[in-house]
């Protein structure tokens, strides 16, 4: 992680009501003569004094290292885990870690030893589908007395993807199927006989989560059913041609997340990209990368 050259020092609202004590206690000296007011605003002006390299030195030596972050879909939220490393002989305090322009919160860590790291979860919009670059980092602190802060910027060329969001008719096309207006009327890839459960997916629909096992502490797990139709479903692009190019890939993600609920093998097929049928984990995100990654400005 490439940070900038040099700290940057700046005053915080502590450091202006510091300001006005010691003028107050100036002009009080001033009109009275009197020493032990003198005393006490230069032993105060000393403390803030010393309070500055203090300040510069907790972020001496003390550095991040960012996780990837996990794909999301647009409008949710993107989750990138950060390392705040400590690698000097010295524990920091009150040190915080925030990603400008992205939206998301600021994390603070109050005590990292010598030697040690803290891990902290930066949370943040995910914005729109495609592939987005994570950005500046900012490490801040203002410890011991808050009277200036200090700013350490950490450029970062990592990446995160974001996925169309899905939306549509749920119901996936049969395989004779060349558009929205030729599928029956009935849902098809989920039968009434129930065939176990599985991991959630993010972005799949919640109606047919196991509420009973959530009850019991067990992770989200959804239930699988039967399909109706056998064989693979073919999700394809200009198959939707009434559709402009956001509503087509929103629907096809959102077919790619159906047919992987009902492990039915599903091939997808865009200008320029024509994937396998297949099922699984590798495949289901293979299929949502090339939708993320399809270009704002292809014309439908």
């Amino acid at each position: 992680m490439k940070a900038g050259k040099f700290p940057l020092l700046y005053p915080t609202a502590g450091f202006a009501a510091l300001l006005f004590v010691l003028g107050a206690m100036w002009y009080a000296a001033s009109n009275q003569n009197s020493p032990a007011v003198y005393l006490l605003l230069f032993g105060l002006t000393a403390v803030f004094l010393v309070s500055i390299p203090h300040t510069l030195l907790n972020l001496a030596d003390v550095t991040i290292a960012p996780e990837s972050a996990k794909p999301a879909f647009a409008g949710e939220e993107i989750s990138l885990p950060v390392e705040i490393m400590n690698c000097s002989r010295t524990t920091r305090r009150g040190i915080g870690l925030v990603l400008p322009g992205s939206g998301g919160e600021r994390k603070r860590v109050d005590y990292i030893p010598a030697g040690k790291a803290a891990r902290v979860t930066l949370r943040f919009p995910a914005g729109r589908r495609g592939e987005r670059r994570v950005g500046t980092f900012r490490l801040t602190s203002i410890y011991p007395l808050g009277f200036v802060r200090v700013l350490k910027r950490f450029a970062s060329s990592q990446t995160y993807l974001v996925y169309p969001k899905p939306s549509g008719d749920p119901r996936l096309p049969s395989h004779r199927a060349r558009s929205l207006h030729s599928r029956p009327q009935t849902e098809l890839g989920e039968g009434d006989d129930f065939a176990g459960v599985r991991a959630y997916v993010t972005g799949e629909s919640q109606r047919h989560i196991d509420w009973r096992a959530v009850a019991r502490g067990q992770p989200l797990m959804t239930k699988q059913f039967a399909a109706e139709a056998e064989g693979s479903v073919h999700l394809d692009f200009s198959a939707l041609g009434f559709l402009g190019v956001e509503e087509r890939l929103s629907q096809l993600a959102l077919w790619v997340i159906e047919a992987e609920r009902v492990r039915r093998p599903y091939s997808l097929r865009l200008p320029n990209t024509d994937i396998a049928p297949a099922v699984g984990e590798a495949h289901f995100h293979r299929c949502l990368r090339v939708l993320s990654l399809f270009p704002e400005g292809e014309r439908a």
